[in-house]
């Protein structure tokens, strides 16, 4: 009888790389197609009316073909080009299927982000080594990230532009229920947030039968619909973002950017808000000398606050595999159990809940990633 010595955990690699071939091989088929497509119309069709029509109804073939719609089938057609063209170290990974189309994808809209070819060629070099490692929603932000570092200037320019187009809709739906949302600053966006978690978490009534997520609503339309006609806001919350230091002296335009990479906007902004008088600032410098807080050891088993801020600050995230969780909302976890593993920085971090119990029960062993995952500028 055969036998297998096979990993069944490289079972499932391969499987994963042999989908995201045959992910290539159904793009490239639909770039092979369309190009000659327009080759046949460019070299036989006369009339002008003709060609432009024609050309058109290329997607709509495509699409009939191979089940998608025509707006599918135009999304995939340029995102497609747009890296192909543009960032061939990307495109031989995916022939290879060491990146799907889900990161293709991603790659191919931060390209088209980018205005200058110095930018694209230096994504080019350095994204498929982390977008082979990481999942998507960790690629995602690496890349907005890589954005906001290698065109500071041109993506403050956005953000300035885009901040005036702040505004508030509302949608009633069915069922006596609407919605409502705000385009804004997202270090105002994230303010909000983190006052909203906090105060819908606090202890309530035994009769309260609501749940956090009804608690959060109920707050906020109570709120919304106090009786204060005030217009200014104050910012109250704990928000970590992190500056490069040219930045922060003003020799060089730049974002300060949120510690799990979900946002970043303008450093002006966030220092508009820190001289207005009305916010307490913690400054944490990380920086790999004796007497930083990261290097000092506690003898008891949980962290005091100053640390838990600045782990919580320096990770981001929760450090499980792939997880997004934000740092705030997870455990400090000991990485060597304690008393065995002290109660010092290089031996803590962030776990989500789910993943904290994991590690309890011997599923997840986990190690603390060795730094943030940023993006060289």
């Amino acid at each position: 009888m055969a036998t297998s010595t096979t990993d069944p955990i490289d079972v499932l690699t391969d499987v994963a790389r042999a989908r995201a071939r045959g992910e290539f091989r159904e793009l490239a088929a639909m770039l092979e197609f369309r190009d000659l497509e327009l080759e046949r119309i460019e070299a036989e069709v006369e009339s002008a009316i003709k060609r432009f029509n024609e050309r058109g109804a290329i997607a709509l073939e495509i699409g009939e073909a191979m089940g998608f719609s025509e707006g599918q089938v135009q999304y995939r057609l340029s995102f497609a080009d747009t890296v192909r063209d543009q960032s061939p170290t990307t495109w031989g990974a995916f022939s290879e299927g060491r990146v799907d189309l889900a990161r293709v994808r991603e790659i191919g809209h931060t390209i088209s982000q980018l205005k200058r070819a110095e930018s694209v060629h230096r994504l080019d070099q350095r994204v498929v080594t982390y977008a082979e490692t990481h999942t998507v929603a960790e690629l995602r932000v690496w890349l907005k990230q890589f954005v906001r570092r290698v065109e500071a200037d041109l993506a403050v320019e956005r953000a300035d532009d885009e901040r005036a187009k702040r505004h508030v809709s509302f949608q009633h739906g069915d069922d006596s229920m609407g919605f409502m949302g705000a385009y804004a600053p997202s270090h105002e966006i994230a303010a909000v947030e983190d006052r909203i978690r906090k105060a819908a978490r606090r202890p309530v009534d035994a009769d309260d039968q609501r749940t956090v997520a009804q608690r959060e609503v109920d707050l906020l339309m109570a709120w919304l619909l106090s009786t204060s006609s005030r217009a200014e806001s104050v910012i109250d919350a704990n928000i970590a973002v992190t500056v490069d230091a040219d930045v922060l002296g003003g020799a060089n335009p730049g974002f300060a950017e949120s510690a799990d990479g979900r946002w970043g906007v303008p450093a002006q902004w966030i220092a508009d808000v820190a001289g207005s008088g009305s916010t307490f600032w913690h400054r944490i410098v990380v920086d790999p000398v004796s007497d930083d807080v990261l290097a000092h050891e506690y003898l008891g088993r949980f962290a005091p606050d100053v640390l838990n801020i600045a782990l919580r600050f320096l990770y981001g995230t929760c450090q499980g595999p792939g997880c997004m969780v934000p740092a705030e909302r997870c455990d400090i976890d000991h990485r060597v159990p304690f008393p065995h593993g002290p109660t010092r920085g290089d031996n803590l971090g962030p776990l989500c809940r789910r993943h904290h119990t994991y590690k309890g029960h011997g599923i997840l062993h986990w190690t603390t990633r060795p730094e943030p995952a940023t993006p060289a500028a």
